[in-house]
């Protein structure tokens, strides 16, 4: 049995720098059209100039393969001027609350000081991607920052606001309140509980931030997914650390999921006698949502088993040594030409 992707998008995707960008990013650029690169580097990505010099780093190590990284900024205030230059080299702006992830102490601290920003970016059409967690106990974190969206939402009803990475079954709820909220989903949010992580022996490569919830959690999430819910996108939040930083004490967050992802949602996708809904989850809502066009691409994946690598590089990705029904078996693509939006 063959099932065949157009233009697969990664709606939220951690590429990192230097040697680690050179390890990962062609492994998403092999299956997926396009990737919503997050700017959080150890220098944030806050000005046309750096934002210009990453992309072309991620162009040089993605050589030869069709994929459009779709750029953001870190948010910060911006000028009316600055946003206009950046506009037609970005997909949109991610805010990080500070210090509530991984490189991220220049994030916002102060929310009632952002609203001259939102505002240009209201007028100018460009959306604000969200990490929408407190400080508070870290079970609670994603619920107690829905108050912060709402005011958002609210307060600029014309920008389109992304709940990135949402874990939660009150998130799901909040997501049918306003029309100009959007989500994005992990697929290590559709399968894992806090159990999976440390219910047992403690197991790094499954913590991630924000950390998977109860089990109730997950089938709110699955629920949405299965049943076709067009503001949800997929987004990987696929985010690589080398062994070193997870096996360790002070376990770096993130899962490494991007080279499993098509596989894997593919098999949770069939379990759930849904494959019908796969397309639009990894590419026609986003286009949809987003308003984009993104390179022409076809990902054939195939019922041929294989067993996922313990390590690619010095990063161990999801599912390591585990078998997997479904594999990548073809891919065709032109190039991408520009990361535009389309009329």
């Amino acid at each position: 049995m063959d099932l065949t992707l157009i233009s697969p998008l990664d709606m939220h995707l951690h590429l990192r720098e230097a040697e680690m960008l050179r390890l990962v990013a062609p492994l998403s650029a092999k299956q997926f059209a396009g990737g919503v690169i997050m700017p959080n580097l150890i220098s944030p990505v806050n000005s046309l100039q750096k934002l210009k010099q990453y992309q072309n780093e991620i162009s040089t190590a993605c050589a030869g393969e069709c994929f459009e990284p779709y750029m953001t900024l870190f948010f910060q205030p911006y000028t009316r001027s600055e946003l206009e230059a950046a506009k037609e080299h970005i997909i949109g702006i991610k805010l990080y609350p500070a210090g509530i992830t991984t490189q991220s102490d220049n994030g916002v601290t102060d929310f009632s000081a952002i609203e001259a920003t939102l505002e240009i970016m209201q007028e100018l059409g460009i959306p604000l991607l969200v990490h929408g967690e407190t400080d508070d106990f870290v079970m609670d974190r994603e619920q107690a920052f829905l108050p912060v969206y709402q005011t958002i939402a609210e307060n600029f009803p014309n920008l389109h606001v992304i709940m990135e990475h949402i874990t939660t079954a009150a998130a799901i709820r909040f997501l049918e309140k306003f029309t100009n909220v959007s989500a994005t989903i992990t697929l290590h949010h559709l399968m894992l509980t806090l159990d999976d992580v440390v219910g047992g022996m403690m197991q790094p490569d499954l913590f991630c931030k924000p950390i998977a919830k109860t089990p109730s959690d997950r089938e709110a999430l699955r629920e949405a997914v299965f049943s076709g819910n067009e503001k949800i996108m997929f987004g990987s939040d696929s985010a690589p650390h080398p062994q070193h930083k997870k096996e360790c004490l002070g376990c770096a967050a993130g899962i490494f999921s991007s080279p499993v992802a098509l596989p894997l949602l593919a098999q949770i996708f069939e379990e759930e006698n849904r494959l019908d809904l796969l397309q639009s989850f990894v590419s026609d809502n986003a286009r949809q949502r987003y308003g984009i066009t993104p390179p022409v691409k076809q990902v054939t994946l195939s019922d041929n088993a294989w067993q996922i690598p313990a390590t690619f590089g010095n990063v161990s990705p999801f599912y390591a040594g585990k078998k997997l029904r479904w594999s990548v078996s073809s891919v065709t693509g032109q190039n991408p030409q520009s990361h535009l939006k389309s009329d």
